[in-house]
């Protein structure tokens, strides 16, 4: 069995277990290292890697996160080639994956959030968006997979079918937020099952909303993505001390380590707060 036959089956086996952006991931991974080692699975040695590993943090600078995710493939590959008796060691056995640090997540301050407010104020749909964005804490995936009927205006509900891992759940909106869906709503001219869709009634394509986050960037002179919404939506609930377990089950997230990132917020919240006294 070549490199290719082993990923292909490594991947027919995990088709299920891994998201298509996972599976996308992995398979970017295996090619970048096979392509810097120039040998067969079955032959590489600890030290092929450690070179590779090198490589990736010496000429192409990346951070330790993104060195992590790549080795992440390759060690998850090896435990498959180990599993199906394809080889008889792991050469990924002893090799440590790079620290990453527990630095805080980028997100918006209360000025800049204005700013993006103005500047979407004059189109129903960009204000509705950054809105809804902002208020729910949803990810811009399962944001463009609503439906009308899976909202709730009387109780400011949105019901959440199908989050990251097919996780169900329910999110809280503002009133703002209700009256600018609401305004969106009423004038937009095409008819659909979704909350925000395209000119053809379907599902809003992700695509068009990135272009027109890149726009604001260029525009309000800092960095926002959709998903900078997200973070922004948690990071002002933890400054407000709101409890990682409330805000775990808004963001859905299944582990609470993922959610312990936003504690970094409020200590360095409260620092600032306590300087500002002392002044």
């Amino acid at each position: 069995m070549n490199n290719i036959e082993a990923q292909q089956s490594f991947f027919n086996d995990n088709y299920a277990r891994y998201s298509s952006e996972t599976i996308k991931s992995y398979k970017i991974s295996l090619k970048q290292f096979f392509g810097f080692s120039n040998k067969q699975f079955d032959v590489i040695k600890p030290a092929d890697i450690r070179l590779w590993l090198a490589a990736l943090q010496e000429e192409k600078e990346l951070k330790p996160r993104s060195i992590h995710l790549k080795l992440s493939a390759l060690k998850m590959f090896y435990r498959y080639c180990i599993e199906e008796s394809l080889i008889k060691k792991d050469p990924t056995l002893n090799i440590k994956k790079p620290h990453v640090g527990d630095s805080p997540p980028y997100y918006l301050k209360r000025r800049q959030i204005t700013q993006l407010q103005e500047l979407t104020r004059s189109d129903d749909r960009d204000r509705a968006l950054v809105e809804a964005l902002f208020t729910t804490g949803v990810r811009i995936s399962e944001l463009l997979n609503i439906k009308l009927e899976d909202i709730k205006w009387e109780t400011r509900q949105i019901w959440i079918r199908k989050g990251k891992g097919n996780k169900e759940r329910f999110v809280l909106f503002t009133h703002e937020c209700s009256e600018r869906l609401q305004l969106y709503l009423k004038k937009r001219k095409k008819e659909s099952e979704y909350l925000f869709c395209n000119e053809r009634g379907g599902k809003l394509s992700p695509l068009i909303v990135e272009i027109r986050f890149k726009e604001f960037s260029k525009v309000l002179d800092f960095k926002v993505v959709p998903h900078t919404l997200r973070h922004t939506f948690a990071a002002h609930l933890a400054e407000k001390n709101m409890p990682q377990s409330y805000i775990q089950e808004l963001l859905g997230h299944v582990d609470i380590n993922s959610t312990r990132i936003y504690t970094r917020l409020i200590e360095d919240a409260r620092k600032k707060q306590y300087d500002s006294f002392q002044l």
